[in-house]
């Protein structure tokens, strides 16, 4: 079987239809349904343990649903086979770890093999070079492609996982919390590189985790929220993004802002003194 990643169409790139999953009799999710669209950028936001990683894990293959159908790159889950389809994606997780003292170019190559060092006798060829060199440019950090690994802040590192994960020229970026970590300077940089880059591969999906809203890039198009394994909304951000059903949420008052460059703040309301008296 080969999975086609290159563009196709307007069709989804990723269907969830009324998906579960049970672990030890509890529902880590429930009834949740999801499509995403090539050119979407969607954010799933939640507390900690609403079931955002978990979601993330069944639309990566990384996992098998319970009950429902999850349909990745127009190939269902349970019949397909899982290690090829997830080649196929570009699946960014911030606690990557090379294996070996590869350069950023190395490591960002790695992404042709999905290997975590760079496989005996094989060599890229000259357009795959040229293309982890325009990745890692677009991602702001040109100037450290010859760099150790271990001379990397945490946020030139995030970007230069980005940067691997998109070398199959993938359909779809999944990005795990990828801010966690990162001091402000570097989640601005992170942040304004993932821009860049959705503006740069019009075509591309992509699906980003988090719980914080400040980390949402600004070319974020839609959004789903989670509470308990439960789908709370999902669907354009000026939708979804308000201040009633984030602070249903995460079951704290909230108030919710976007500023003109599309980035948005979050503020918990005031305790009245008498709750606190």
């Amino acid at each position: 079987m080969t999975v086609d990643s290159r563009p196709a169409g307007t069709g989804p790139v990723l269907r969830a239809d009324t998906v579960e999953l049970i672990r030890d009799g509890r529902h880590l999710l429930k009834d949740v349904s999801l499509t995403v669209r090539p050119g979407e950028h969607w954010a799933l936001l939640g507390a900690n343990g609403a079931g955002k990683s978990t979601l993330l894990g069944l639309l990566g293959a990384v996992t098998h649903p319970s009950r429902g159908v999850v349909e990745v790159l127009g190939r269902t889950l349970g019949r397909v086979d899982v290690r090829e389809l997830r080649s196929y994606l570009g699946h960014v997780n911030p606690r990557h770890a090379p294996d070996g003292p590869l350069r950023v170019r190395d490591v960002v190559l790695t992404g042709l093999t999905n290997t975590a060092a760079l496989v005996p006798r094989w060599t890229p060829s000259p357009a795959e070079e040229e293309q982890a060199d325009r990745l890692i440019a677009v991602l702001g950090i040109g100037h450290r492609a010859g760099a150790g690994w271990a001379t990397l802040s945490q946020g030139e590192r995030g970007r230069a996982l980005i940067a691997r994960a998109l070398m199959p020229r993938p359909r779809l970026l999944l990005l795990d919390e990828p801010a966690t970590g990162l001091d402000l300077a570097a989640r601005e940089q992170l942040l304004a590189g993932i821009d860049a880059l959705r503006a740069r591969h019009p075509e591309l999906a992509t699906v980003l985790v988090t719980h914080h809203l400040e980390e949402l890039p600004a070319t974020t198009t839609h959004a789903m929220l989670l509470r308990d394994g439960l789908c709370l909304a999902a669907g354009p951000v000026a939708e979804v993004l308000t201040s009633d059903l984030v602070s249903a949420c995460f079951e704290h008052p909230v108030r919710l802002t976007r500023s003109d460059d599309g980035r948005w703040t979050a503020r918990a309301q005031p305790i009245p003194a008498t709750v606190l008296a």
